[in-house]
């Protein structure tokens, strides 16, 4: 939530969260940026992540020049963090997305440990913000 708080914070940026299970290709499709959440195991993605990311075969090509951008959840430092971010950050870069990268700090993407403290959620507001108005100069609209 505190991701798509600082996307939200970007004018013109329509934010809307959706629950893996929820997600159609079709929202994929629509969207001109993806962030994508997930929890680490075992240094990859969550296999409904990776079964969703699967079934995007279906629309290759569809996605090339959206922003793409991903942050994770873990259980410690050194679990695989900037792994399971990769392994998003492949999929997204097969589609020919934009991946959006910082190269103050966190450079793949965001990862925190368990929820997010009060530092942690200013880095994820700030990980939203920065996600979006790369998507906003990207797509040239005022509303993504």
């Amino acid at each position: 939530m505190k991701v798509a708080d600082g996307a939200r914070e970007v004018e013109g940026i329509q934010c809307i969260i959706r629950k893996v299970d929820d997600a159609q290709l079709e929202d994929v499709i629509e969207a001109d940026g993806i962030i994508i959440g997930s929890p680490t195991y075992y240094g990859c993605m969550s296999d409904k992540i990776k079964a969703l990311l699967d079934r995007s075969v279906k629309i290759h090509g569809e996605l090339e020049d959206k922003v793409g951008a991903a942050f994770i959840s873990s259980g410690g430092t050194a679990t695989g963090a900037e792994t399971t971010i990769l392994s998003i950050l492949k999929a997204f870069l097969i589609h020919g997305m934009i991946i959006k990268g910082d190269h103050e700090g966190q450079h793949y993407g965001l990862a925190v440990v368990g929820a997010p403290d009060r530092e942690e959620g200013k880095l994820c507001r700030r990980f939203g913000t920065r996600v979006a108005e790369l998507v906003t100069r990207i797509s040239g609209k005022t509303e993504s």
